[in-house]
């Protein structure tokens, strides 16, 4: 998997605090360090294809049923957690694993990871737009989570955006055992400021920092207890299902049999979580923060071609985005009367996935906005948020991977505006961005495209480094070009 480099930091950052982990203090992280976290967890995997043990060069054990290790009452009382009002055992459900004979088949209907490809979730976070992007990844990988036993885990891409701008990325392991549970066997995080990695915090592999974790019951029911994270100092949660069979409103209308869930953090704080069949982790809020499923696929895909509307609204978005870089007004103006047209036709349709209505709105009002003042940069901005909006509502019509594909070249876009304005803290984090995102087009492209790709992200990653933006800006001019004259690979 590709890994992002990184510059350090002028300063360190509160990134990831909505993920709830125990994060320790916030320092740079440089290209170095951040590689060595990769190489030092494909290292715990490296050789288990073959179904040998990392630890011990013995054979991974035939999968059975398993008892999980839990952290000792000393250690809760050295993490400060003695007064944490903690379930007994007597109502925890993960103390013992079924066998995994297909774990990557994540396919619990709370908790579908193997079944979704592409899922957008929005809300609030410290009074800030907070977007996120999870993409199910084509590889897995063998993690050894007790000594000599081994699972295959499926991984997921998760990325945090706060106010537009990458604010964290993690990794994520998941295996499903025989009885339906989900298992959480790691993530390797990435928290950003001012576009490069800060700090890691709350990075963790089972068997190597702690134990695995159960985050699905296979068959949830009222006062279930269970700890997603369950290493005491570094990541914890406790979760307490408090209501089953619950109707909430969806991207399609109403979803019947949701979960909801009470859950603990480390600091004694509480809060409320949903998951729904067919979507998994629905909402989650937490002292005026929230996060809520905006649409997935490919559940919530709709047949045909993509509408009319939604093709002129992306296409206004970026002719909005030229006319501004001349600058012409005029042809600015007139775009943008284009897509306000097309938002509004296609908001008429009722096709729309109510979570998807108020950022396109504010979208439009902001492009309107920067147009009406004239403002270059704000102009381009917002035409590429109005774009990122348009690429939302296509997801329900498009391929994932097509979807991504777009998205790469957006923020493409985003390194030559940001160059502009100049801006050396956005171009690293559109960078930081679009590395992410090559490893969920990888897949689509021919190996010689890949290959320019690369060398142009090399480049695009120096430049911002050595602040020759001018640099960066012709490396970003070049990838457009590869990536739309690119045709899909076969897969």
């Amino acid at each position: 998997m590709f890994s992002p480099p990184s510059e350090p930091p002028e300063r360190a950052t509160r990134a990831g605090r909505h993920r709830r982990a125990i994060r320790g203090p916030a320092g740079a992280v440089g290209a170095g360090l951040a590689a060595l976290v990769l190489l030092t967890l494909s290292a715990c995997v490296a050789d288990w294809g073959a179904g040998t043990s990392a630890s011990t060069g013995t054979p991974c054990q035939a999968t059975a049923r398993t008892k999980v290790p839990q952290p000792k009452p000393a250690q809760l009382e050295a993490a400060g957690f003695d007064a944490l009002p903690l379930a007994p055992d007597a109502k925890r459900v993960d103390l013992v694993a079924a066998p995994f004979s297909r774990p990557t088949e994540v396919t619990n209907p709370l908790f579908p990871i193997s079944e979704l490809q592409s899922v957008v979730l929005n809300g609030l976070v410290e009074g800030l737009p907070f977007r996120t992007e999870t993409t199910l990844m084509p590889e897995t990988r063998i993690i050894e989570w007790l000594p000599g036993h081994c699972v295959t885990t499926a991984i997921s891409q998760y990325t945090a955006y706060l106010d537009s701008r990458i604010e964290e990325v993690a990794i994520d392991h998941y295996a499903q055992a025989d009885d339906g549970s989900v298992w959480y066997l790691g993530e390797e995080v990435y928290n950003y400021a001012d576009g490069v990695i800060a700090e890691t915090s709350g990075t963790w592999l089972a068997g190597k920092e702690g134990p695995a974790a159960m985050i699905m019951p296979g068959r949830p029911r009222v006062g279930q207890a269970l700890r997603p994270e369950n290493i005491p100092g570094l990541v914890f949660e406790e979760v307490v299902v408090t209501d089953v069979d619950v109707t909430v409103d969806g991207p399609r209308g109403r979803v019947r049999g949701a979960l909801v869930a009470s859950e603990l953090h480390s600091d004694g704080t509480i809060s409320d979580k949903v998951f729904a069949p067919g979507y998994g982790e629905f909402s989650s809020a937490d002292s005026g923060d929230l996060e809520a499923l905006a649409i997935a696929v490919p559940i919530d895909a709709l047949p045909g071609p993509v509408p009319g509307a939604l093709k002129d609204l992306g296409d206004s978005a970026l002719a909005v985005f030229d006319a501004a870089g001349e600058p012409d007004w005029p042809a600015a103006a007139a775009a943008l009367a284009r897509l306000t047209s097309a938002w509004t036709a296609q908001a008429d349709t009722g096709e729309v996935p109510p979570r998807l209505v108020a950022p396109t709105d504010a979208a439009v009002a902001e492009l309107t906005l920067a147009v009406a003042a004239q403002d270059g940069y704000l102009a381009r901005d917002a035409a590429l948020l109005a774009l990122q909006c348009a690429l939302d509502l296509q997801l329900q019509y498009l391929d994932a991977a097509e979807v991504d594909r777009a998205r790469f070249e957006l923020w493409a876009h985003r390194v030559i505006n940001d160059a502009a304005e100049p801006s050396l803290s956005k171009v690293a984090g559109d960078v930081s961005t679009l590395e992410w995102i090559r490893d969920r087009i990888v897949r689509t492209l021919e190996a010689a495209e890949l290959t320019r790709v690369d060398a142009l992200l090399e480049e695009l990653r120096a430049g911002a480094s050595e602040h020759d933006l001018a640099a960066a800006t012709d490396a970003a001019a070049e990838l457009l070009d590869v990536v739309e004259g690119a045709g899909f690979a076969a897969q």
